[in-house]
């Protein structure tokens, strides 16, 4: 192994998704708590930043505004801030007339490109293998692999880091019951995670069936919809959820993505956090209401002749089991919840629009499992610093980046919310506060006020009458 012998870093990031890239671009020039510039390194196995690739379908947009960039709500003065990468590009007045609140997806994709590719510290075609807390250098020693373009193992590597900030995200979700189905080569059964590589494929279909109610599935639904001949559509939508619902977006419901509620979030009792986050679906899986406007139209254009189009769009179906017919078949065997009667369904194509989970920590952090304190259900306890808690022998710290749902709610995967964890992450780990964060985020108080409750009184001082009706 060649080990890199040089000195400690005081962070070391491993991913590098918007939420680590934001965190490296705000950590960009900051001072550490000795001398010189906070010394940071950030690993990718990728060859280069990429962001759903297979859902940069043309049109399709961000859910959140600009704003949300991997910088701004922290420090709107960043160079790295979307504004900034439009002045770079010369593009200023073309978004000042566009007037777009809501950027393109693959705009956003290549905003990220141009950060990615000018932070420095940042290191893709790096595999981070394993993580273990050296108790005699007070260090976290990180095993990488350095690959080689087609993703071989090149080289050995071992860095030394103070603090470590984890930010591997998610991955896609296949159902158990079609687990093996997207194994199979023969008949197309993919995530939405890779609609546009299989694009053509699926297209090429005479039956495509999209399962999943939420954003993801609206778009492959309507980019299928949109290229297939009025009358031979041949398309089914299939929903988990009791209805094609569109995502809460009222301004007083968004306020459910700012600090005030994670903070909020944070201080409830783990079983009611858990009943909580599965209940506020509509807050992030439902979808946008100009895409089911977009479909709807769609639909009735098809209509203006006669006739209705061969789509059938049914909401809570769930998936019970799925098979082969022959090899170039799918059958879906469907239950519906609220009739209770089941059905089965040929198709020729299948699209997974099934979200995302997070991904496991078990693997890279096996060695440091002695030292994790986690929770009644095994995962691990994250503090309202977005902090590990660890036994008190380690002295550094492990920072969870868009890992931490369970501890602080739906907002964790929000791009609105990443910058404002970046900076919470940094004013900690430099002791100091370098992104200044205002106490008050939100008009909504979402518990009730402890303030009048907590205060101390001064002797003598009366309690003011309050008369009920």
């Amino acid at each position: 192994m060649t080990a890199q012998l040089d000195a400690p870093h005081d962070l070391v990031g491993i991913g590098i998704g918007p939420s680590n890239l934001s965190l490296a671009a705000l950590a960009h020039g900051l001072p550490q708590q000795g001398a010189g510039e906070l010394a940071t390194a950030f690993y990718e196995q990728r060859r280069d930043f990429r962001w759903h690739p297979g859902l940069l379908i043309d049109g399709t947009t961000l859910q959140v505004p600009f704003l949300a960039d991997l910088v701004t709500l922290a420090d709107p003065s960043s160079p790295w801030s979307f504004l900034s990468y439009l002045k770079h590009k010369e593009r200023l007045y073309p978004f000042y007339f566009a007037e777009q609140f809501h950027i393109h997806r693959a705009e956003y994709d290549a905003y990220c490109r141009w950060v990615a590719g000018r932070v420095p510290g940042l290191h893709f075609g790096h595999q981070v293998d394993a993580v273990r807390w050296n108790p005699e250098r007070d260090l976290f020693e990180v095993d990488f692999t350095q690959l080689d373009p087609a993703g071989e193992a090149e080289a050995l590597g071992r860095t030394y880091t103070r603090n470590l900030a984890l930010g591997i995200g998610t991955a896609p979700h296949v159902p158990e019951p079609l687990r093996p189905l997207a194994e199979a080569p023969t008949v197309p059964v993919i995530h939405s995670a890779d609609y546009l590589d299989n694009r053509e494929r699926i297209l090429g279909a005479e039956h495509v069936t999209v399962i999943g109610s939420g954003q993801s599935g609206a778009e492959v639904f309507l980019d299928l919809l949109r290229a297939r001949p009025t009358g031979r559509e041949r398309l089914t939508w299939l929903a988990r959820t009791p209805s094609f619902a569109p995502m809460e977006y009222s301004k007083l419901g968004l306020e459910h993505f700012t600090p005030d509620y994670t903070r909020y979030f944070h201080s409830l009792p783990e079983p009611v956090r858990d009943h909580l986050v599965p209940a506020q679906w509509q807050l992030h899986k439902g979808i946008d209401t100009a895409t089911i406007a977009a479909i709807h139209d769609e639909l009735y254009r098809r209509t203006l002749h006669g006739g209705w189009p061969d789509a059938v769009l049914t909401p809570g179906v769930t998936v019970r089991t799925a098979g082969r017919v022959a090899t170039t078949k799918v059958e879906l065997h469907l239950e519906h919840a609220e009739q209770g009667a089941r059905s089965r369904l040929t198709t020729d194509a299948v699209v997974l629009a099934t979200g995302y989970r997070e991904r496991p920590l078990t693997r890279l952090l096996a060695g440091l499992d002695p030292y994790l304190r986690k929770d009644s259900s095994g995962r691990p306890r994250i503090d309202d610093r977005y902090r590990m808690v660890l036994d008190p022998s380690v002295t550094g710290s492990i920072f969870v980046q868009n890992g931490e749902r369970h501890t602080h709610g739906v907002g964790a995967p929000d791009l609105g919310l990443a910058a404002w964890r970046s900076a919470a992450i940094l004013n900690t780990l430099t002791g100091k506060e370098p992104y200044p964060q205002p106490p008050r985020t939100a008009f909504t108080t979402f518990g009730l006020e402890q303030r009048e409750h907590t205060r101390p009184r001064p002797a003598g001082e009366l309690l003011p009458l309050v008369e009920h009706p």
